[in-house]
């Protein structure tokens, strides 16, 4: 089989029954299904329904690409990472919110557009679907900086060479799936000098509709 016909497809097994047992009013559910396996027998399938997430990887003139370090609680650790966020907000598309992620979280704008890697995060135990874009002619943004909250209050940034960025990947020191990911499929195509590219508008059949749990919850508000 050649690489062109190497690809993923929908399928589905039986579902017998689903309920949903945890809705955090902030982020995610978790569904557990009763799910008809192929020889007929019954599996258990904890799910942890996500709205999805955009993640950034800005390249500037000078081949470096932009780092934000953040605090991360389930790993105790600060991971170096793209600019990235959920897809919390209904009705604004993958784009829209990879320009207002870019914004918020670097103080950037960015004249050009494209998808480097779409990714299900870990699609044993979650429908996480991710997109990452490529975004160069980055420029200053001249509106106020956006003050972040919590986490967000405490970022750190910086611009690394592309080549020392794909090293820390390799060498086991940047661990973040949306940086892996990205900076990989950016060395990849920087190779190939940037000629198998998808444009930014490129179909997303695997983006959630779900626009997370705060969203379900009757006089709930998502983050502006």
């Amino acid at each position: 089989m050649t690489a062109g016909g190497v690809a993923d497809a929908p399928a589905s097994y039986p579902v017998h029954e689903s309920r949903t047992g945890f809705s955090s009013g902030r982020v995610v559910d978790v569904r557990t299904d009763q799910v008809v396996m192929p020889d007929g027998s019954t599996a258990t399938r904890d799910v942890v329904v996500h709205p999805g997430a955009v993640g950034i990887i800005a390249l500037d003139d000078a081949g470096r690409v932009l780092l934000i370090r953040q605090y991360r609680h389930p790993v105790r650790r600060r991971l170096w990472e793209p600019p990235a966020g959920l897809l919390d907000e209904p009705g604004e598309g993958p784009l829209d919110a990879a320009r207002r992620e870019l914004f918020e979280e670097a103080h950037l704008r960015a004249g050009r557009w494209d998808v480097l890697v779409d990714a299900f995060t870990s699609p044993g135990m979650t429908d996480e679907a991710v997109r990452i874009y490529l975004a160069r002619d980055v420029t200053e943004a001249t509106e106020p900086a956006f003050e972040g909250e919590h986490e967000e209050a405490d970022l750190t940034s910086e611009w690394v060479p592309l080549a020392d960025a794909v090293a820390a990947v390799v060498g086991g020191r940047i661990h973040n799936p949306l940086a892996v990911m990205g900076l990989l499929a950016l060395d990849h195509a920087h190779r190939a000098g940037f000629r198998d590219l998808r444009p930014a508008d490129a179909a997303w059949p695997e983006m959630s509709d779900f626009s997370g749990s705060a969203g379900t919850q009757p006089g709930s508000t998502l983050r502006p």
